[in-house]
């Protein structure tokens, strides 16, 4: 096979579309020391990509060498494949970016009197003489795939080429908030981040200062061997795409199925189904300890002990939703608030929403307004086991409450003033997040009400099998259910918050059908567990519209603020939301 084609095999899996160049080049800089990266696209990446950086250079010789396949990897010994520290290690990406591109490389060390230039079209080397340019690297790459027209037809929009050119400098941002970025499309500067040593000040750079600031910071913690640090958005707060969930390394961006289903454990019944948590995750492990060399395009990673990696992380990310590490200093300083205007509330403190009425029995603040996928709402029934307990009306019980009730809204909604503005309060949802943390609760678990004739329940084989490996599960949830013979179950018991009236062989039936897509491969039992009873108590609880006496609202705001994660109910849905007097103010134009 000639040089040139077996270029162009290596560059179908190295370079997928420009984002792909851009990545390898990026890369390249980072490890060649740049304080700073410009990048510079002209047509979604098809007709120019130019980055430049002031890196320690190449001399000419090494500039010569880095166009050779493998020439300049940076694995000298097999032993060093188990043991990468740098993002490039292989050595193949400028001689396939240059095998399928109009490629221009300029290049100078910091103390040399003149730099190189080197021109290859196609594979093919060219001009080499020497450049005037400031001492680093600057590499340019036209006509992206002009000779390999089959790969250039299967290329999308050039919108959508360069959100993916955006997406990987922003990655990489991320990862290296000490180096500045520049990022421009055609003549319009996209963003212009400085070097920073705050890496939530980065993050409101890339996603918003908004969003930066309602991040849970999570210090560095050490388990399992594995050192985790970063921020992770608080419940309810997520994403309807994975723009936002990224996790890193030792500085290199991944993807592992090991990450995400920590991420969905951690996060279930806080976020709403098809809703991606928000996080920007920091992972150190001995590299020797994990397989960077899986993809062409090092992409993917695998962990020799990914359960262990798993399990830490879950611990770790669980941890800060429940606020553990509140009382810890934040090193990362984030950015200082608005000031608010004279004679208003400050603006509501985003850290705030950490504390849970255990730690902080004030509990003054909840999540301002925002827009948050949510999930349809069915009609629901309502039985009078699911009604809230009323809490007695001892002026000694309202002080537990730090709001005064103002009244509901079309019997559904709570309406509240806090010291902060108006707090609004979702019935439904808080009796379902109520429901949901007592029946999840082993020493709460949800009562039974035994049937007056137990039943039999015959299922087909599989459905047998399948509720024979989930008893414990379902005698968590309230059933009293045990095996009766072949492919038969005795049913005789069923949790206090079905109605009388309810069809126990229905209820079985929605039971199996809800387990068995509550289980996604790879989850914990756990997992499988909480999601049948979110399908459940969601179904029972207190119905939107069911007039509410004044002690069933007062036992529904104290149960509320006893829980775990009151935010939300168990899909991630909002159950208070907060309109500061500052915000009350600005809308009807008084600031």
């Amino acid at each position: 096979m000639p040089d040139a084609l077996a270029s162009q095999v290596a560059a179908g899996e190295v370079v997928e579309r420009p984002a792909s160049v851009v990545k390898e080049l990026l890369e390249n800089s980072i490890d060649a020391g740049a304080g700073k990266i410009e990048v510079l696209v002209q047509r979604g990446g098809l007709s120019l990509i130019r980055i430049l950086d002031d890196g320690h250079g190449m001399s000419r010789d090494d500039a010569l060498l880095c166009l050779e396949r493998h020439a300049t990897s940076k694995l000298h010994t097999k032993e060093d494949l188990g043991n990468i520290t740098t993002l490039g290690f292989r050595g193949e990406a400028l001689p396939s970016i240059a095998s399928v591109s109009r490629f221009r490389l300029t290049t100078r060390e910091p103390d040399a009197l003149s730099g190189t230039e080197i021109n290859v079209d196609g594979g093919k080397l060219g001009d080499i003489h020497d450049s005037g340019e400031a001492p680093g690297t600057q590499i340019e790459v036209r006509s992206l795939f002009y000779n390999v027209p089959a790969r250039r037809k299967f290329l999308r929009a050039e919108s959508t080429e360069f959100s993916h050119i955006e997406q990987q400098v922003r990655v990489h941002a991320i990862a290296y908030p000490h180096i500045a970025f520049t990022l421009r499309h055609g003549d319009r500067l996209v963003f212009q981040l400085p070097a920073t040593s705050d890496l939530r000040e980065r993050i409101a750079g890339i996603a918003g200062n908004e969003l930066a600031q309602r991040l849970i910071h999570i210090p560095q913690q050490a388990r399992n061997g594995v050192k985790i640090h970063g921020f992770i958005g608080p419940p309810g707060v997520g994403r309807s795409n994975r723009q936002y969930q990224l996790s890193f390394l030792n500085l290199r961006p991944v993807e592992s199925p090991v990450i995400n289903f920590a991420l969905r454990d951690a996060y279930h019944g806080a976020l709403g189904r098809g809703v991606s948590p928000v996080c920007f995750l920091f992972l150190e492990l001995d590299p020797q300890l994990v397989d960077v060399n899986v993809h062409p395009a090092k992409k993917e990673v695998r962990f020799h002990n990914a359960r262990q990696v798993q399990q830490a992380l879950v611990d770790v990310l669980v941890a800060a939703l429940r606020g553990d590490f509140d009382h810890k200093v934040d090193s990362s300083k984030p950015p200082p608030a608005p000031a608010a205007a004279p004679g208003t509330n400050p603006p509501p403190d985003p850290q705030a929403l950490l504390h849970r009425t255990h730690k902080n029995p004030e509990f003054p603040r909840y999540p301002p307004s925002e827009p948050i996928v949510a999930v349809s709402d069915p009609p629901q029934t309502v039985s009078a086991a699911s009604t809230p307990s009323p809490s007695p009306a001892s002026g000694e019980e309202r002080e537990e409450i730090p709001f005064r009730i103002i009244g509901t809204l079309g019997d559904t909604y709570i309406l509240m003033e806090s010291d902060e503005g108006l707090v609004m309060l979702d019935q439904k949802a808080a009796h379902e997040r109520i429901l949901f943390e007592r029946a999840r609760s082993h020493s709460n678990a949800p009562e039974s009400q035994r049937l007056l004739v137990p039943i039999t329940v015959e299922l087909s084989p599989k459905d047998f099998d399948f509720i024979r490996q989930n008893l414990s599960g379902l005698e968590h949830m309230g059933f009293g259910v045990e095996v009766f013979g072949a492919n038969t179950f005795k049913l005789d018991a069923l949790p206090a918050f079905y109605k009388d009236d309810a069809d126990p062989q229905m209820i079985v039936n929605q039971i199996i059908t809800e387990l068995s897509r509550a289980r996604p491969e790879g989850a914990s039992r756990k997992r499988l567990d909480e999601d049948a009873l979110v399908a459940t108590i969601c179904r029972q609880a207190v119905a939107a519209g069911k007039p509410l006496h004044e002690l069933e609202r007062l036992g529904l705001i104290r149960d509320l603020l006893a829980c775990e994660m009151p935010y939300c109910d168990p899909q991630g849905r909002p159950t208070l939301i907060q309109t500061s007097f500052q915000e009350l103010k600005k809308k009807f134009g008084r600031t």
